[in-house]
């Protein structure tokens, strides 16, 4: 089993995939929670719940597709551990995917994914710790990447509204853009937002869709490298070291610093 073959296999589940979130218009097929009594309260454009909603719609269809070609599904057993799932083809080859969603922040460009820790399971490949199989079992990693507008309108998230509202009910989100490429093409040069150690994906819209990353024209070697070797300021300073780069271009002129000295 080749990445692109298991890439393929999942793209033609695409239009299901599209299905199990959105309507024929581009709105978001979920409009609130409901309680025992029909009573549907309205959902905030909180990323995190988004997130969740839209990886538990996804689910039924990402099962299916794992049926159908015969592929056992491994779950993550817990929710910081990598990846979301792991598919065992018949030839024991392991896949890794992982759900992810962002938001539109420009017509081209969005808030970004991160991609997974560069430094643990990451650097020490033969480790089990927060990650379902060793790195180096993994034939590829890929991700699942679903992209939204978030609404203008202020939503009254006080109001609850009866069943039969239903369709009045405006969704929080709409216009979705599903891509699926190795976190290899969707990575950038720096880590994600804050202060955690995860690789932060390119914000470009095209680029993510397309997987035409910085690392596309270099290969996955080049992003290994890259990122075993990068260094946080916090990182650097632990180990009283300098920063060996913060992009590409450093990163070239350090490899071949590296590479004169032996």
């Amino acid at each position: 089993m080749t990445a692109e073959k298991f890439r393929q296999n999942l793209l033609g589940h695409l239009g299901d995939l599209k299905r199990s979130l959105a309507t024929e218009t581009g709105d978001w097929i979920v409009k609130g929670f409901i309680d025992v009594y029909r009573n549907i309260y309205t959902i905030s454009v909180d990323t995190k719940v988004i997130s969740k909603i839209i990886e538990l719609l996804l689910f039924p269809v990402i099962s299916r597709f794992g049926v159908e070609h015969g592929y056992k599904m491994v779950l993550s057993e817990h929710q910081n551990h990598y990846p979301d799932i792991t598919f065992v083809v018949p030839d024991d080859t392991k896949i890794a995917l992982d759900l992810k969603s962002t938001y539109r922040t420009g017509p081209q460009t969005v808030k970004g994914f991160t991609l997974g820790a560069f430094t643990g399971y990451f650097r020490q490949r033969q480790s089990t710790k927060n990650i379902t199989f060793p790195y180096k079992e993994y034939a590829a990693h890929f991700v699942l990447g679903v992209i939204y507008s978030r609404r203008e309108e202020v939503l009254d998230e006080r109001r609850v509204h009866k069943l039969d509202e239903l369709q009045d009910i405006v969704s929080v989100v709409k216009d979705f853009t599903f891509l699926l490429q190795e976190k290899w093409r969707l990575a950038g040069e720096r880590p994600g937002s804050g202060n955690t150690k995860n690789i932060g994906s390119v914000r470009d819209l095209e680029s993510l869709v397309k997987g035409t990353g910085p690392f596309a024209s270099y290969g996955l070697e080049v992003f290994d490298d890259y990122w075993i070797n990068y260094l946080t300021a916090d990182m650097a300073r632990a180990i009283d070291s300098e920063v060996p780069y913060r992009n590409l271009a450093q990163y070239w002129k350090w490899r071949d610093r590296a590479r004169a000295r032996r």
